[in-house]
């Protein structure tokens, strides 16, 4: 505003002074003057001079402010750019989600299975290029004075996440195994952002007091996308898993796996026994050969017996399986079926018919025996079994010449199934 009215001063003292100069010469000289007409041609021709002048000057002025404000927000924008925050550093047995640095920007941790986070789960960037809050850290469950071992398996959770404190109420110590703590406020542009700890959640009008999550209540056991396969036990932040006598916890934190007592010599077998690791635990089995009337057995090997000779026409001899072998198999409970179990092939054929079939044994209306190759047959679950249970299946092969009987084979299996589906 203040340089257009200046330009228009500018216009009219350039006008006065034009014609107080034609007067002056019109005075001052013997020559004739111009006439009036004249007089104003001119000062129209000058007026639209000026106002080409002056709007070019405001063209000139207007992308001269354009290029300024260009120049400035591409600064601000670089500068933006490349303010950042140094590199946050990983916690020990943690980890660090989010790469971008810069201002306004967050980063978040997590620690591994069997460590809680002690310090805030978000640090954000602010505009001093500092991290808000204090560098967290990672520590194991039973590296405090209330440790886990002091847990039982039976025990019911601690805490809970579903009970709300009276205004009145006194915030307790925001030490880590409390199950209340006070949240971690930022101020940033103007506004307030309060977070938790990892484990815990809002609650309170002011969004000043943050609760425990009891994990274990939010994931039951009995469903999908369950935190542990068998116990588990709420902490304050976070939650531990345990395994049953005969399991030792995964890696993972969460699964159970098997303890093989016979490989690791945690048994106690006699010399005249076999170890048989099971789920959960271990069998101590004796073979032994079985004492039929008409026919004698011997122990060929510690898994096999195998029938003396019969004497010329004793067909109740004759009868008697030639050998008997023993099997033992270990299953979870509630396996899904159908699933095969066993195979039983023969080495060699000496007739001409194979026939595969269930001899005996308890459990038979869970097992079944297929046909599954010339020479082979399969032992099969049909039914799932619920454990704990023990079970016996008997296979037996015979073979024949022109629907003679040439011989019989038995098999054993035997089935420890343990009392948990894993």
């Amino acid at each position: 505003m203040r340089m257009e009215v200046l330009c228009r001063m500018m216009k009219a003292a350039g006008a006065l002074m034009l014609m107080l100069s034609l007067h002056h010469m019109c005075f001052s000289s013997a020559q004739e003057c111009p006439s009036t007409p004249d007089l104003l041609n001119s000062l129209r021709q000058v007026e639209k001079m000026l106002a080409v002048h002056e709007a070019s000057y405001q063209q000139g002025l207007r992308s001269l402010r354009k290029k300024i404000s260009a120049l400035h927000n591409s600064t601000v924008a670089i500068f933006k750019k490349r303010a950042s925050c140094p590199k946050p550093e990983l916690p020990t047995h943690g980890r660090r989600l989010g790469r971008v640095f810069g201002v306004g920007h967050e980063v978040h941790f997590l620690c591994k299975p069997g460590y809680e986070l002690i310090g805030p789960q978000t640090r954000v960037c602010l505009e001093s290029l500092k991290w808000s809050g204090q560098q967290p850290m990672c520590r194991r469950f039973n590296s405090t004075g209330n440790s886990l071992a002091a847990f039982s398996p039976a025990a019911p959770s601690s805490s809970s996440s579903s009970s709300s404190l009276p205004a009145s109420a006194v915030l307790p110590s925001s030490s880590p195994t409390s199950s209340v703590r006070p949240s971690h406020c930022t101020h940033f542009l103007g506004s307030t952002r309060c977070t938790c700890d990892v484990g815990f959640t809002i609650s309170g009008r002011d969004n000043n007091i943050c609760t425990d999550i009891d994990e274990c209540h939010l994931f039951p056991l009995g469903q999908p996308g369950r935190l542990c396969v068998h116990q588990c036990v709420n902490t304050p932040g976070s939650f531990h898993c345990f395994c049953p006598a005969g399991y030792d916890l995964a890696m993972d934190g969460r699964s159970c796996t098997d303890v093989d007592e016979c490989e690791n010599r945690m048994h106690n077998c006699t010399a005249h026994q076999v170890c048989v690791n099971t789920f959960g635990g271990f069998q101590c089995v004796a073979v032994k050969c079985p004492h039929m009337k008409n026919a004698t057995y011997i122990k060929t090997s510690p898994m096999r017996c195998e029938r003396n000779p019969c004497m010329v026409g004793d067909k109740a001899c004759t009868q008697a399986p030639n050998s008997i072998s023993f099997h033992f198999l270990s299953m979870v409970s509630n396996m899904s079926a159908p699933r095969v179990l066993f195979r039983v092939s023969a080495a060699r054929v000496l007739g001409d018919t194979l026939r595969f079939g269930l001899a005996g044994g308890r459990g038979r209306g869970h097992f079944s025996v297929q046909r599954s190759g010339r020479q082979t047959g399969t032992l099969l679950l049909v039914t799932p079994i619920k454990g704990p249970a023990t079970l016996e299946a008997e296979v037996e092969m015979s073979e024949l010449e022109r629907n003679t009987l040439l011989g019989r084979y038995l098999t054993k299996v035997t089935l420890f199934v343990a009392p948990y589906e894993f």
